[in-house]
């Protein structure tokens, strides 16, 4: 079935590309067959005169496949638990206690583009409408020590957000030796003391960390020696320390709680105008319904601010509601 539907495809374009030289010019710009062109080439190629359907190391990268012939912008789209075959969209909001809280960007993406991608163009288009903040606090997906260094060096923000953590056992294991306690020397590329985006992986030699009397504070490894991974050039690795110490304070915490306004941003969003469904075909289309989307939230808030309405409180389910 998967051949003969492949060949049906193959032969409809072959007539169409006939038609083409014999004064129907018409056929070949008709939406339909720019469609049907490229999804036959990222499905199926032809093999002894028939079409063979691709295997999934054969076929283009994921973020180039059609996913709807009736929207060739469309894309699949993962997010824990959740799966949709759309777009992504990115808000950003004021969060200043003295003023309204209003949508000052929209962003509209492909739905497998990751949020980081994103950053350096919210950016851009704050800069240009000259709304840049002092502080952007954004989710973890946003950020990194790239990120923070290149918000700091282009635009003087200061991006604020929980960076990964160390996932090694030294940073896992109370009393063990983790990164921040290693001196790297950057000028000689050696790294004293045992331990040591671009990466830089080292590896110390298993005759250097067998006779260390710290051994069993440093690695778990019976094997090999230690081994850490370091971000590079150095004012990448010494942001990302930085970043780390940083969001074990209770200044950070307080800072981080703003970033949880967005998630009854886009909440209000959903409820109000159905955000998470596009209603046009094609990313412009969808972007400007996400554009209006923000302007509609304003208003509303705008109102609600000019009135004096509180924010409401934060809502519980029914279920947590008998708990309580």
């Amino acid at each position: 079935m998967s051949q003969r539907l492949g060949d049906d495809g193959y032969y409809l374009l072959a007539r169409v590309a006939q038609a083409a030289q014999q004064g129907l010019e018409w056929l070949q710009p008709l939406p339909a067959i720019q469609t049907l062109e490229p999804t036959w080439t990222h499905q199926y190629r032809i093999t002894h005169g028939h079409a063979r359907r691709l295997t999934p190391q054969e076929r283009p990268p994921v973020g180039e496949w059609l996913r709807s012939p009736y929207d060739r912008d469309v894309r699949y789209g993962g997010k824990r638990n959740l799966e949709w075959v759309g777009y992504k969209v990115h808000m950003t909001e004021g969060c200043d206690d003295d003023h309204p809280q209003l949508i000052t960007d929209v962003h509209t993406a492909p739905a497998m583009e990751q949020d980081h991608h994103a950053l350096d163009t919210i950016q851009d288009h704050l800069a240009r409408a000259d709304l840049l903040p002092a502080e952007h606090v954004v989710d973890a997906g946003y950020i990194s020590a790239k990120r923070i260094l290149h918000s700091r060096q282009t635009h003087a923000i200061d991006l604020i957000g929980p960076v990964h953590i160390d996932p090694s056992w030294p940073a896992r294991t109370p009393g063990a030796l983790d990164l921040s306690q290693f001196t790297v020397d950057w000028v000689h590329k050696r790294v004293r003391d045992a331990k040591g985006e671009s990466v830089v992986q080292v590896l110390f030699a298993k005759s250097v960390c067998q006779p260390c009397p710290l051994r069993s504070a440093c690695t778990d490894a019976r094997a090999t020696g230690r081994s850490m991974t370091l971000r590079f050039p150095q004012e990448r690795h010494d942001m990302l320390l930085a970043a780390r110490q940083r969001q074990q304070t209770a200044a950070f915490k307080e800072l981080d709680r703003r970033r949880a306004g967005i998630e009854g941003t886009f909440s209000q969003t959903t409820r109000t105008t159905g955000v998470r469904r596009a209603r046009y075909r094609g990313l412009p289309k969808t972007h400007l319904q996400h554009v209006l989307t923000a302007v509609a939230t304003n208003l509303l808030r705008l109102d609600a601010w000019l009135q004096g309405l509180p924010f409401a409180k934060t809502r519980s389910s029914r279920f947590a509601a008998l708990a309580a």
